[in-house]
């Protein structure tokens, strides 16, 4: 499984090329499909995100695909993901984190997650659309924490607008230039390894206040 999942990033330009060939306008509700998986199921933050925007969008640049539609359809997908992973969530909170239901779960965990959402819940929805994993888990824990469904919903759909329109359209305008053609594969490597940044950096800053707390 570790080696098709490789492949499939590292030659996502192939793989998706061969699926417009294959299924036409079929590959509309496949990708729908992935963006949705990616976003909307916790079990799921391995499927190509990032990527697959930009590459979708510089298969559009060639004609196989019309990038607006492609656009609409994806932040679609994005957005109906984060609101089936934030009702997952929102559902469990309500059932095991009652007083007295589980030894596991304290009630006042769930107290300090509403107080954060309350407070930086927006950004949160919003900024981790540009982090892979993050954007998977995001959604659940702001059920979970039982931010408001109306705020939720506001930032949901500017998060995924902002993420789907700002990847999708610069593959549609750099993906025909003849280098980044060429270099295609690499450029995939490259925005997987960017976006894995962010995390990496928090990480080790994490690494290091527990050492210092220690």
């Amino acid at each position: 499984m570790a080696s098709g999942l490789i492949d499939l990033v590292l030659h996502l330009d192939a793989h998706l090329l061969a699926l417009v060939q294959a299924y036409g306008l079929w590959v509309y509700g496949i990708l729908f499909a992935i963006i949705f998986a990616e976003t909307g199921f916790v079990v799921t933050p391995f499927l190509p995100g990032d990527s697959l925007l930009f590459v979708a969008g510089a298969i559009a640049a060639g004609g196989a695909l019309d990038v607006h539609l492609l656009a609409l359809v994806l932040a679609l997908a994005a957005t109906l993901g984060n609101m089936a992973n934030y009702a997952a969530g929102h559902w469990l909170g309500r059932r095991f984190f009652t007083r007295g239901r589980s030894r596991w779960l304290n009630p006042r965990h769930l107290e300090r997650a509403h107080e954060f959402y309350e407070r930086h819940g927006g950004k949160a929805v919003v900024l981790s659309r540009f982090l892979p994993i993050v954007r998977t888990y995001i959604p659940f824990v702001a059920g979970l924490g039982a931010m408001g469904p109306g705020r939720f919903a506001a930032y949901n759909v500017a998060g995924a607008v902002a993420w789907v329109g700002s990847l999708t359209y610069a593959g549609y305008f750099f993906g025909n230039i003849p280098w980044i053609r060429a270099n295609l594969t690499l450029l995939i490597v490259g925005i997987v390894a960017v976006s894995l940044v962010p995390l990496a950096l928090a990480y080790v800053r994490t690494r290091r206040q527990r050492r210092r707390a220690a």
